[in-house]
């Protein structure tokens, strides 16, 4: 509906340039967008304040020459002019209802498009350490990344997602050394326990794996165990194919879709980017030595200051390899690179971009884009949660989604702009209410099927044809408004990837639950005139279609019973 109301805007303003009340050259962007008040029409336009000045003309008497020269079309009912050139349109009946129909002829393809044009991207998240569990904050960067994937791939986008982890390094120095220390049988308790050694449950469970020399599966891969607790290079490789596989058990239990590709931050180094890099670093001539460590000159692309690359011990800094990293993206294909962290990568950014700059291969300096997520306070019964048993010192991603559930664990994490500090409610997320925002959505589903299946047991049928060519008979301010929701959705999964928000989904299903909720409650679809029965029970399914569509978007469940 959108799209064909620009498409008249643009015809007209054509006419315009044609008929010279606009020059020729004449356009700049202007903004059609939904009213918040219905009463002001169904979407507003400032197409006359933006193309007033190069008309050379105020925006009213503009206004009033782009309304008259608009073409016919059954879309439109009227259009008025308000306040200073904005210009309202009122749609018509017709333009709902065939939006309904729409909503039949597309089915489970209603809401997708192609403004993605088959455009190749790459979207990496989770890319969580290999050293415990998967805790909650991960929990909503999963989910954050996969439900992106989702919307752009619902609008054309050729997505591949990508897992990179760290391998190597001091932390997975301190999981092999208390993956050992348990296999030796000391407790963490013990003075012997190493100063930086993880302790939770989980330590045990994958020393005890190693000692019954069992084979760790992960990304492709089997390593198996030598049960040999004095071998630490054994134990190492063993204890990070071990937690990466519960890794992915745990985003599998969660409804992630498996990686494409999973990196490894350890064939940076045997393949010899991360000394690459830094010698083209050097060869541009952006770094610089101080103190015996080599340092590149991040001020000079907007850094608040210069940052170390090799250290002088000769090893390098994190900073590095993640250069080298992005290079390899680069490399790969992907023009087009979003990167799903929590907020507390925010630092690494700057560097990151400046680093990639500085190589002076082309690459824009917009590239990649960042979608950050905030924390999450977990509660319960009024009181914050902060540990789990196993992994003792945190919350786990698989403790909520094993209390409250898949759907409802994925969905109040994505319900909320990425961005924004979020408290996950267990209390709520468990409850059977309407307050619960993902048993309302679900329930609004079910209730359409439900409807369906009292049909069933009356002995009546549903003649869907004869719905849809009844539409006309539905014309109370509830069918109205659900109708109005319904043709929202395209424009909501438009935005939700222009953005990258796909939280817009979450909050856009409840609107349209409420909506249908309210409708049900205020009138009865089971009648005795079946033209009406037929068209108010079309209009229903076709509120179903479009929650179980984004539903999906959001890797949550569409139930027919609840």
């Amino acid at each position: 509906m959108k799209d064909q109301l620009r498409t008249l805007i643009e015809q007209a303003l054509d006419g315009l340039r044609s008929a010279g009340t606009l020059p020729a050259d004449a356009s700049a962007a202007f903004v059609l967008e939904r009213t918040k008040s219905r009463e002001h029409g169904d979407f507003a336009t400032n197409a006359a304040l933006a193309l007033a000045k190069p008309a050379r003309t105020n925006p009213r008497a503009l206004a009033q020459a782009l309304v008259a020269a608009l073409p016919q079309n059954s879309l439109v009912e009227k259009v008025e002019i308000a306040g200073p050139g904005f210009i309202n349109f009122f749609l018509s009946p017709a333009a709902y209802h065939e939006e309904v129909r729409r909503v039949f002829a597309e089915a489970a393809q209603y809401g997708r498009s192609t403004i993605g044009a088959n455009k190749k991207t790459q979207i990496e998240f989770v890319s969580a350490n290999p050293t415990g569990p998967l805790h909650i904050g991960h929990g909503r960067g999963a989910v954050v990344g996969d439900c992106l994937a989702r919307v752009l791939e619902a609008t054309g986008s050729d997505v591949g997602r990508e897992f990179y982890y760290n391998d190597a390094g001091a932390q997975i120095d301190n999981l092999a050394k208390s993956v050992q220390a348990r296999a030796l049988g000391i407790d963490v308790d013990d003075p012997r326990w190493p100063a930086d050694g993880y302790r939770g449950d989980y330590i045990k469970d994958v020393a005890a794996a190693f000692l019954a020399r069992e084979v760790a599966h992960a990304d492709g891969r089997d390593v198996p165990a030598t049960g040999d607790a004095n071998d630490l290079d054994a134990i190492r490789r063993f204890a990070v194919a071990y937690l990466r596989h519960e890794q992915d058990l745990d985003l599998q239990a969660f409804g992630v879709a498996p990686f494409d590709t999973y990196y490894l931050e350890s064939s940076l180094y045997t393949d010899g980017s991360v000394e690459r890099t830094a010698q083209e670093l050097v060869k541009h001539g952006h770094t610089f030595e101080q103190d015996g460590a080599l340092w590149l000159r991040t001020t000079d692309f907007g850094d608040d200051k210069d940052r170390v690359m090799r250290k002088s011990d000769g090893t390098y800094t994190y900073f590095l390899p993640d250069v080298a990293y992005h290079v390899s993206k680069w490399n790969r294909g992907y023009r087009r690179v979003i990167n799903e962290h929590g907020s507390d990568h925010h630092s690494t950014l700057m560097r990151v971009k400046a680093g990639l700059q500085a190589l002076d291969m082309g690459i824009p300096k917009n590239w990649p884009e960042y979608v950050l997520h905030q924390m999450v306070t977990v509660m319960r019964g009024g009181e914050e949660v902060k540990i789990s048993k196993r992994a003792g010192s945190y919350v786990t991603l698989r403790d909520l989604v094993d209390e409250v559930g898949r759907d409802a664990t994925r969905y109040f994490l994505i319900a909320r702009k990425s961005d924004s500090q979020m408290v996950f409610d267990i209390d709520l997320a468990r409850s059977q209410s309407n307050d619960n925002p993902v048993y309302y959505i679900q329930y609004a589903h079910a209730r359409v099927c439900s409807v369906l299946r009292q049909l069933d047991e009356r002995g009546l049928a549903w003649n869907r044809d004869n719905g849809l060519a009844q539409l006309a008979r539905l014309d109370n301010e509830h069918e109205s408004a659900l109708m109005a929701e319904i043709s929202r959705y395209p424009e909501v999964v438009e935005a939700a990837a222009l953005n990258l928000e796909p939280h817009l989904i979450a909050s856009y299903l409840r609107d349209l639950a409420n909506a249908l909720h309210t409708y049900y409650h205020a009138h009865q679809f089971i009648v005795e005139d079946v033209d009406l029965r037929d068209a108010r029970i079309a209009l229903a399914v076709a509120a179903r279609q479009v929650l179980a569509n984004g539903l999906d978007l959001l890797g949550v469940s569409a139930p027919e019973q609840m």
